[in-house]
């Protein structure tokens, strides 16, 4: 109802506008109305349906409504995208901590592998170390041992020796010298066989040679290494 006295306000402010000035007579008088009163009657009834005017659930509060709806549904938008930006941000954080944490769990592990590596390559060196000295320890008991088996080994080499050592005075006798001078020769005997043989410098008797003969010191036996003498005193 109120819309429909707004719309018949304004018919009439247009119909004023543009009516031409007219006159007519009422009660036998003529009245003229000029443009000057139709203006000062279209501004009052502009006033009037402005003044009656209600914004409440009129279309241009619809658009009103419309626009600011659309505005507020703009804002939700927006505001729903700020969000789900806010928890990609949260998320990337959870995962970047996460990421961090591993690292960091990874450097401990490596840190540990690494004490580990160590701690086998000192017993490692410590095992090596220890077979070094039992080797050196060995290989001198070795060298003693060798050196002691020389030792033996000369040894009976030198009791051999000294066992295949011919004693004169136990396996010969000397008889008698004969001769003169550089010519003289001695008649000795086996006493295990009972046989003479006459002998002379430079002859060889059982791997000695003889080496000079004489009255007073009888025969002088060598082999390079041992000398015996075999004189008549001395003789059996």
């Amino acid at each position: 109802m109120q819309s429909k006295n707004i719309l018949l306000s304004i018919f009439s402010f247009f119909m004023l506008m543009f009516v031409p000035v007219y006159s007519h007579a009422e009660d036998g008088q003529v009245i003229t109305v000029s443009e000057e009163d139709i203006a000062i009657e279209s501004d009052a009834v502009a006033a009037d349906a402005i003044a009656s005017y209600e914004v409440t659930g009129s279309l241009f509060q619809q658009i009103i409504d419309l626009e600011q709806e659309k505005v507020l549904m703009e804002l939700e938008k927006e505001r729903a995208q700020l969000d789900l930006e806010l928890d990609k941000l949260a998320a990337e954080k959870i995962k970047l901590h996460m990421e961090i944490e591993e690292l960091s769990g990874r450097a401990e592990q490596q840190q540990q592998e690494l004490a580990n590596a160590q701690a086998q390559l000192e017993a490692e060196a410590a095992r090596l170390e220890k077979e070094k000295e039992e080797l050196e320890a060995q290989t001198e008991e070795l060298a003693l041992r060798a050196s002691s088996n020389m030792q033996t080994s000369s040894s009976a080499s030198s009791n051999k020796n000294n066992e295949d050592t011919i004693n004169f005075d136990e396996q010969y006798r000397l008889v008698n010298v004969i001769g003169i001078g550089s010519q003289l020769q001695a008649k000795i005997e086996n006493l295990s066989t009972g046989q003479t043989k006459t002998i002379s410098v430079g002859k060889v008797l059982d791997g000695y040679t003889v080496q000079s003969i004489s009255l007073d010191d009888g025969v002088v036996f060598y082999n390079g290494k041992d000398t015996q003498t075999l004189n008549i005193t001395k003789s059996k």
